[in-house]
């Protein structure tokens, strides 16, 4: 386990896939992350590379070649990413491509991601290096998720998800047999920028937007008021995301979706999919601001 801590927050950082696991109020020891219970969901902030959710069958092609690659990529269980870089306030984790990854992912890389807490914000910072001669194919994405409720006196219901914008915005439905996105949708936004929770919302996995206007959204309490937002300026979908018998809420920012059921499996065309030149540097962040008022 890795720490960074201000006279604000204290943050964590696990070794297996440098996943975030803590952030917690230095001074009144509130918790705001989901604890990560293995009886309901095992997980607290996987970070999410080189895809996004399930591909179709488990694979892709590229080149005419077929690869295999596990729901969300390879970062979040890896045990070679490593401490790359550690300052006051920062902590950088590095995964290299390597024999065994290039047998899944033919593409020479590498990837960064920074932890950068400042006042009362954590920036998680995404950086990927093509050090290939071709171009590299992939999507990037967080996955945090957020204790709900946060205080002992509240319950889920409590809580809403305020957008940043007016929205009027569909899900775009899984298919929970295989984790694909299906063709259907469903309204959710409806000239509002409100989504009051409730555990049945997730009854149907994922909800996932594709046309957002916001980039910005906060989670709220109607006892406690404004808890923490998350920003997402680099990130052009989001999903949102619980069990539906977990006191969580994942606010998940992604450059990606898993494959569409009629997908053709070709890497390069899949949506959302980025291209990154030989060569090349890519950089994407998201930043989750604690509201002062629960740091007090």
């Amino acid at each position: 386990m890795y720490s960074i801590e201000n006279n604000k927050l204290k943050v964590a950082i696990k070794k297996t896939g440098a996943e975030l696991c803590k952030i917690t109020s230095v001074k009144n020891n509130t918790e705001f992350m989901w604890d990560g219970n293995p009886d309901i969901w095992n997980g607290t902030a996987p970070n999410l590379f080189p895809i996004i959710g399930a591909l179709k069958e488990n694979s892709y092609t590229y080149e005419n070649k077929i690869y295999t690659l596990p729901k969300h990529g390879f970062v979040r269980h890896s045990e070679d990413i490593e401490l790359f870089e550690e300052t006051k306030n920062s902590l950088t984790f590095k995964l290299s491509y390597n024999d065994d990854l290039l047998k899944i992912y033919p593409f020479k890389f590498e990837f960064y991601i920074t932890f950068k807490l400042t006042n009362n914000t954590l920036e998680v910072l995404h950086t990927v290096k093509n050090i290939d001669n071709k171009a590299l194919y992939f999507s990037i994405g967080g996955h945090p998720a957020f204790k709900c409720p946060v205080f002992e006196n509240e319950i889920y219901e409590d809580y809403t998800l305020e957008f940043e914008h007016i929205e009027n915005s569909n899900t775009h439905l899984i298919n929970m047999q295989n984790g694909l996105i299906s063709c259907k949708t469903k309204p959710v936004f409806n000239n509002t920028s409100s989504l009051p929770l409730k555990h049945s919302l997730f009854n149907e996995d994922a909800l996932v937007f594709k046309d957002l206007k916001s980039r910005k959204v906060t989670l709220k309490s109607d006892l406690n008021g404004d808890i923490l937002t998350v920003s997402y300026p680099n990130f052009n979908y989001l999903g949102i995301w619980a069990k539906p018998n977990g006191d969580y809420v994942c606010i998940e920012p992604w450059l990606g979706i898993a494959d569409y059921e009629n997908t053709n499996q070709n890497i390069k065309t899949k949506d959302g999919i980025i291209k990154l030149e030989a060569n090349k540097t890519f950089h994407a962040s998201y930043f989750i601001e604690i509201n002062n008022t629960h740091l007090l």
